[in-house]
């Protein structure tokens, strides 16, 4: 991409940015409220003659798609670069779309959410990896936080989309719900033209007078002399360079090489195992059924229901996305679970004692339970989502590890989508006692296992997995506090870049 397109001025390419990687968020928020909406439309269930199974089938068909994409784009995303991953998963999505609205039976819309989940698998996969590996560390915990702190605009607009189309005559009431979600996708292509590549793949490809450029455009406002941003660079090429010359491939087998690699795998899937497992997809996706058995049997009310909820979750995450760097990702994790534990058991307890909706402050009290059910996931877990995985994988295994991180969440949002409906029908208020179990052994593996990242650079990370980092020069936060002065810093390292434009550059600092 021609580097006018995306100026010099940082804050703007920031703002950018994030913009096009919460954009694949919004719409996968979209997805999931419109499916919540959806199944509570009568006009939707008797056009597709809805059972149990169908609506289970129809709900968890996008992770078909996602599994087969994400796989292939762990590997793919490293050949054609982050950003033109992106663009096509956006293309794809399109695609879904547009089978999705013109539906004429469940086996059309089945396959329009299979493409609507292939577009999800690839930028779910490269979006995360993209941002962290391009933004300045100083904005990387806000920005990657905020990609699903604004799941819930798409879930707000869905909501409100389908509650207001809830009393159109006709099949129009859901197809207009589902042809909006192309919006989406069109912006994202529009803000994606002037965005930059990652300075990482940039460099992982030998085109360091690139990578040097956009750094400087994303640090500096373009100044390629700025001694942090040539640091910076430094850092990243010293560190892509280490890990070429130990012998770490792009491939798979690399993530299991080592007890590094094992490791940095493993805290990335557990943070798909919070995203799938803590009882948030139970409402996420079958809140109806929630509110039915709580004693709220109304279609017209738990509709009003959703979209308050969706609206409370977007406040309360943007809150923990503001948060992110002060609090650090631990102390955040841990907060967040332990509260939804605690929710989730009381929940639980007032839907087995209420239920029949015989009494009405029990359920009203049930309902306000699964409000801070999920703020409390909203908080913390919602953050992390697409912020911890692609900190703690380094370069080599970073796609391919967000790769497994998304087929982990594929696995086991089929899981949930498939198995729950059936087991809410058959033991109700006792599954959410089953998961607030399940939520307590979660808060321990966060405690005992999870590292803390905050403010630190992506190379940095690697001295507290790896115990040390694989470059010499100073940390950034020490040169940034002025604990060192920045002409020693310099003075400590070898700048010399690899082409002529960095090494000119470097001559003249």
């Amino acid at each position: 991409m021609a580097p006018w397109l995306y100026g010099k001025n940082s804050y703007l390419n920031v703002a950018l940015l994030i913009s096009a990687s919460c954009i694949f968020a919004v719409t996968s928020g979209y997805d999931t409220a419109l499916m919540n909406g959806l199944n509570i439309l009568p006009a939707y269930k008797s056009y597709f003659k809805l059972t149990t199974t169908t609506k289970a089938l129809l709900t968890s068909s996008t992770y078909i798609g996602s599994s087969v994409s994400c796989i292939a784009f762990g590997y793919v995303a490293n050949i054609i670069g982050r950003k033109r991953s992106i663009i096509l998963s956006a293309l794809v999505k399109l695609i879904g779309v547009v089978l999705m609205a013109a539906a004429q039976n469940v086996a059309m819309f089945c396959l329009g959410r299979v493409f609507l989940g292939l577009g999800s698998g690839i930028s779910g996969t490269v979006a995360p990896a993209w941002l962290a590996e391009t933004l300045p560390v100083s904005f990387r915990g806000r920005g990657l936080s905020l990609i699903y702190a604004v799941w819930y605009v798409g879930s707000l607009l869905a909501a409100g989309v389908t509650y207001g189309t809830s009393s159109y005559v006709g099949d129009a009431g859901w197809r207009i719900p589902a042809a909006l979600q192309a919006i989406f996708s069109v912006l994202c292509l529009i803000i994606l033209g002037f965005t930059p590549e990652s300075p990482r793949w940039l460099v992982y490809r030998g085109r360091n007078d690139e990578a040097l450029d956009i750094i400087a455009r994303t640090h500096s406002n373009g100044d390629m002399h700025d001694p942090v941003t040539l640091l910076q660079y430094k850092e990243i090429v010293d560190t892509l360079n280490w890990e070429k010359e130990n012998g770490e491939s792009l491939g798979y087998l690399e993530i299991l090489k080592t007890k590094g690699s094992r490791k940095r795998v493993m805290l990335a899937c557990s943070v798909a195992v919070l995203n799938s497992l803590s009882g948030n997809s139970i409402v996420s996706y079958y809140l109806g059924t929630m509110l039915t058995n709580a004693g709220i049997k109304s279609s017209h009310t738990q509709l009003e229901i959703n979209i308050c909820l969706s609206a409370f979750c977007l406040v309360i995450a943007m809150i923990g996305s503001q948060l992110s760097d002060k609090m650090g990702r631990r102390p955040m994790a841990m907060i967040s679970v332990g509260a939804l534990t605690v929710f989730m058991f009381i929940v639980g307890g007032l839907t087995a004692g209420f239920g029949s909706g015989g009494n009405q402050s029990g359920v009203f009290a049930t309902v306000a339970m699964i409000f801070l059910f999920q703020g409390s996931y909203s908080f913390g877990c919602t953050n992390m989502t697409m912020m911890y995985p692609p900190e703690v994988l380094n370069y080599s295994i970073r796609t391919t590890g967000m790769a497994m991180w998304t087929m982990t969440v594929n696995l086991l949002g089929l899981f949930v989508t498939f198995a729950f409906p059936f087991a809410l029908a058959a033991i109700s208020w006792k599954l959410y006692m089953i998961n607030a179990g399940w939520d307590v052994l979660e808060f321990a593996f966060i405690y005992f296992c999870w590292i803390e990242t905050r403010g630190k650079t992506m190379e940095e990370i690697d001295r507290l997995i790896d115990g040390e980092k694989h470059s010499d020069v100073p940390d950034l936060d020490v040169v940034v506090q002025g604990k060192i002065d920045v002409s020693d810093a310099l003075g400590r390292v070898d700048l010399v870049g690899d082409t002529k434009t960095t090494r000119a550059v470097v001559q003249e600092a």
